[in-house]
């Protein structure tokens, strides 16, 4: 009976851990965009790439900062060096040599230096440009957030757009089945001829096979939005927004209206921070042809014995103490620092020119998105207005065609038309969605 109890247990604790392992997730379009700008993996590297830049900037301001370190040392001669002096200084023969060694064979030194940079113009570009490398990581960061934000934009309207293609399609497939049962009732009492039961039965096929494939593209594009949500692609997901609204809540053609600002798109901003980082490039190399100036105080002991007798209480140290300062004055490199400098200088103005291409690409870049967000919006229009028609005209035809006044291949032909424009209207929700985000993405609307 025991047994039993406690395997009932363990058996709740494992159902219990695997609900809490496959967690669902349930997102409108709004709050799938601010889960992705938290939880996308590059949004997470993006993060990471700031922080990094930040404690690289910190090791920049530390190069100028006090630097103090502690140094032991011991030696061991176990094997004294030798050398030769006149024997006559021991009292030897003049004109003769005598072998002495000199040292112990115990040596320690153990010291502390602090040292200080007092002027260095390459330090002072440094830190201009740690902060300048910094701003690069953010507005990478902010880049990333946009590219983000379109990206989750276009997979959750694919989803969107798989499902209710499905949903057609399914809704398609109904009323078919249903038309060719009545067709075939039809010809079995002699009224029709097979062909038009044949011609049925080929469309149905073919609303079947692009059924399948439509459901296998749902799974696909759900993965796709789940990876970029940084979600495991396993989760379970459900989407709350529908298609008709997010393309309605997107009509808005005054939107195009607004002013295009250069200076406020993200691309603008880098290739700004480009050029600041080229600039401070020249900087540094003619900032290398002023002197450097540092300072430095070592204080330390050293002490010597034939025996290991360092930590003993007799044992003699013996201090020693100095202070430094040095100046460094660049003379002459045979035109090798000017050549760097020239380098720098052809770099900052090729810098220049790229934030002058960059402006005039995103002008245009604006102009292209304007106009695709506008005709897209004509394109919805137009699309609502072609499938209320070829919904009429299918209609039609199939009422005349069960009353034996049109032909298989008038029905069908009315039906693939009717098809043809269900998917272009779906289409058109869908490109009024995307084309709004990528105006957004130029415009630095987020």
């Amino acid at each position: 009976m025991k047994n039993k109890v406690l395997l009932t247990f363990l058996l709740i604790v494992s159902v219990l851990q695997a609900q809490e392992k496959q967690q669902n997730y349930s997102f409108s379009l709004q709050q799938a965009i601010d889960h992705a700008l938290q939880n996308n993996y590059a949004a997470i590297n993006a993060k990471r790439d700031i922080d990094a830049s930040k404690e690289k900037k910190w090791e920049t301001t530390a190069m100028g900062l006090p630097q103090l370190n502690a140094n032991v040392s011991y030696q061991n001669n176990f094997v004294l060096q030798q050398t030769v002096v006149p024997a006559e200084f021991f009292g030897g023969t003049p004109g003769e040599f005598a072998t002495v060694a000199f040292g112990t064979k115990h040596n320690m030194v153990a010291n502390a230096s602090l040292s200080q940079l007092i002027f260095d113009g390459s330090y002072i570009v440094a830190l201009q440009a740690s902060k300048t490398y910094m701003k690069f990581y953010q507005n990478a960061k902010l880049k990333t957030d946009s590219e983000i934000r379109e990206m989750i934009i276009n997979s959750y309207g694919n989803v969107l757009l798989a499902e209710e293609s499905i949903a057609i399609l399914e809704k398609n497939k109904a009323t078919l089945e249903k038309t060719l049962f009545d067709t075939n009732e039809t010809f079995k009492n002699g009224l029709i001829e097979e062909e038009n039961v044949e011609q049925l039965q080929i469309t149905l096929t073919s609303i079947n096979s692009t059924l399948n494939y439509n459901k296998r593209l749902l799974d696909v594009a759900y993965k796709f939005l789940k990876i970029n949500l940084g979600i495991d692609i396993n989760a379970e997901i459900k989407l709350t927004d529908k298609l008709d609204n997010l393309s309605t809540s997107n009509l808005d053609l005054s939107f195009s209206k607004n002013e295009f600002v250069v200076s406020e798109n993200i691309n603008y901003q880098m290739a700004l921070n480009f050029q600041e980082q080229r600039k401070l490039e020249y900087k540094l190399e003619r900032s290398k042809a002023l002197p450097t100036l540092a300072a430095s105080i070592n204080y330390g002991y050293n002490s010597f014995s034939n025996q290991f007798t360092f930590f003993t209480n007799n044992q003699n140290w013996l201090n020693f103490s100095n202070l430094g300062i040095g100046l460094n004055i660049p003379i002459f490199s045979s035109l090798a620092r000017s050549s760097r400098t020239q380098q720098a200088k052809i770099a900052l103005d090729q810098a220049k020119t790229q934030l002058t291409e960059t402006e005039q690409k995103l002008k245009l870049q604006y102009e292209k998105a304007k106009s695709e967000f506008e005709y897209s919006i004509e394109q919805y229009a137009t699309s609502k207005s072609n499938l209320s028609l070829a919904e009429r005209i299918e209609n039609k035809q199939q009422i005349k065609f069960r009353e034996g006044l049109s032909s298989s291949f008038d029905f069908t032909d009315a039906q693939q038309q009717l098809y043809s424009k269900q998917q272009a209207y779906l289409q058109s929700m869908v490109e009024i969605i995307n084309k709004k985000a990528t105006l957004e993405k130029i415009l630095n609307k987020n």
